[in-house]
């Protein structure tokens, strides 16, 4: 009695839902991941001996103060007047309120600059400030 060879079938990995799992493993980095939003103005931050790194950068809403009194707030130029009242819709946004404020300020920029500003941040009720600086 002779027996016939059968076809031997070889071990391997299955290739037919390797482009689902690609596919999902785009589009979970994509939404993941979060790229630098704000470019500011240019400003020389003043230097610091001790400086401590934001916690997350979530819900901050970043000011920045140029040397000639020019005032962006995340990337948009706005008056110093109209500070409080878009401070104030963002801290009562209901699906990202605010936490936290920081200030970009130039480092020849006038204190009565910050003086207004500070005011407008009390009128918004946005308390939590932070404020950049360079190492020494």
């Amino acid at each position: 009695m002779k027996f016939e060879n059968k076809n031997k079938v070889k071990p391997g990995i299955p290739m037919s839902s390797l482009p689902d799992i690609v596919f999902l493993l785009l589009i979970f980095f994509m939404v993941s991941s979060v790229f630098k939003e704000f470019q500011g103005i240019q400003v020389v931050l003043p230097t610091a001996r001790k400086i401590e790194k934001l916690a997350g950068k979530r819900d901050v809403a970043y000011i920045w103060v140029a040397k000639d009194g020019q005032l962006s707030v995340d990337d948009r130029f706005v008056n110093t007047n109209d500070l409080s009242k878009i401070m104030y819709k963002k801290r009562i946004d209901p699906l990202h309120p605010l936490k936290l404020v920081s200030m970009k300020i130039d480092r020849g920029s006038e204190m009565g600059m910050v003086t207004d500003i500070h005011e407008q941040l009390r009128e918004a009720d946005a308390l939590n400030v932070n404020y950049s600086a360079k190492p020494q």
